[in-house]
């Protein structure tokens, strides 16, 4: 079925397709020098010393996760049954890589206005067994990082205590001038199809930390060293015989590279990333003009500058409106809509396979969960769409 209103649209041009076919024209395919160069240009865009590019955001994140194994930091180390803990409310590969490193994974309630953490619930669940915190910026909206940081830094632990971000929706979004995504000791990004950039698949890694980066380009390439700089953090000093180098296997690594199509990709939609944060901040003024104060749904809260994914809608609680009711309205009227991520992650079959608490109950991801979905944000005017939005909802 086709709708008016998708929620998903290319913002390739010919800039990209040239760009390809300078790629297929050279004949190399695999991770090379153009990806070389978009990771250059995206650390430098973002303000980070590095960035690693990977095969999909989920990648990323399972390379953010692993690397903190490997890590010779004290303060950075994990180890399997640290306590991590994270929204209830994301993408499944935020939560794979915590269970498959045998974390103890603590579930914990959103804010049904922010849709990220909610603060209260976050302060109570940090105790002295907790490592980590993921803190997960959704639907293009940054955490309150000064809250959570302060949260962090009054925490009694042992150990300092890590923060990591899954900005996977959220590139481009800023928080008190700084952008989301480099915040933790490490971030991720997706540059998927429906995301803000497109690279095909693609996501990557930020981070300012030197001996982190060096362990995620061994365990990018099936943990060999052939990636590695001659003085590196992981080896110390490699050998000058090439041949020996390119075959030594020093860490449990994967295949997540990616190709050299995605990394000139990247080059070019970059290029492009401002105008479009831009323009899908544009189209939010209208949604948020059209939707404050409905008496029937509630639409997200900005923190800082978010670089609006996609534009949630959730039937406010004893409205009586319900989830299917909105999905038939919306559908009927030329709008695709779907799940808010993943809804509230706790309740799938899958986590039988974590080892997983809650904190205490968790009624907003919940809510969100039977009475939530979002609607599509894109780089080009949506005023008609919003028109005809505020039209339809007015009339529930």
């Amino acid at each position: 079925m086709s709708y008016l209103y998708p929620l998903a649209t290319t913002t390739w041009d010919d800039a990209e397709y040239q760009a390809m076919q300078a790629v297929i024209q050279s004949g190399a395919f695999t991770m090379g020098q153009q990806v070389r160069t978009f990771e250059e240009q995206f650390a430098q865009f973002f303000g980070a010393q590095h960035a690693l590019m990977v095969n999909s955001g989920s990648s990323a994140n399972l390379l953010m996760i692993a690397a903190l194994f490997y890590t010779q930091n004290a303060d950075l180390k994990l180890q399997a049954g640290d306590e991590v803990i994270v929204p209830a409310v994301s993408w499944s590969t935020t939560y794979y890589p915590l269970a498959q490193y045998g974390l103890a994974v603590k579930f914990v309630d959103i804010d049904l206005q922010t849709l990220n953490f909610d603060l209260a619930a976050l302060a109570q669940a940090i105790t002295p067994r907790t490592r980590c915190v993921l803190a997960v910026n959704l639907l293009g909206n940054p955490n309150d990082f000064a809250a959570i940081k302060q949260l962090l830094a009054n925490a009694a632990t042992e150990r300092p205590i890590v923060l990591l971000e899954d900005n996977c929706e959220s590139m481009g979004a800023t928080f008190g001038g700084q952008q989301a995504g480099t915040f933790g000791v490490m971030g991720t990004f997706s540059s998927f199809f429906s995301h803000h950039i497109s690279t095909m698949e693609g996501g990557l890694v930020l981070t300012d930390d030197e001996e982190l980066h060096h362990i995620l380009l061994c365990l990018r390439a099936h943990g060999w060293t052939r990636n590695l700089p001659r003085q590196n953090r992981v080896t110390g000093t490699k050998s000058e015989d090439g041949f020996e180098e390119s075959f030594r296997f020093v860490l449990p690594g994967y295949n997540v590279r990616p190709l050299e199509l995605s990394g000139a990709l990247g080059i070019e939609q970059l290029k492009k990333l401002p105008m479009l944060v831009t323009e899908r901040r544009r189209n939010a003024a209208l949604f948020q003009q059209v939707l404050a104060n409905h008496p029937k749904v509630l639409i997200q809260q900005e923190t800082g500058a978010s670089s609006w994914f996609g534009f949630s809608l959730i039937a406010r609680p004893g409205s009586g409106l319900t989830r299917q009711a909105l999905r038939q309205c919306l559908n009927k009227n030329g709008f695709e809509c779907r799940p808010i991520v993943a809804g509230n992650f706790a309740k799938n079959p899958v986590v039988q396979y974590f080892n997983y608490t809650i904190q205490g109950v968790l009624p907003n991801a919940s809510h969100l969960d039977s009475h939530g979905l979002f609607i599509g944000n894109h780089h080009y005017s949506m005023a008609p769409a919003m028109q005809v939005l505020g039209q339809v909802l007015a009339a529930l």
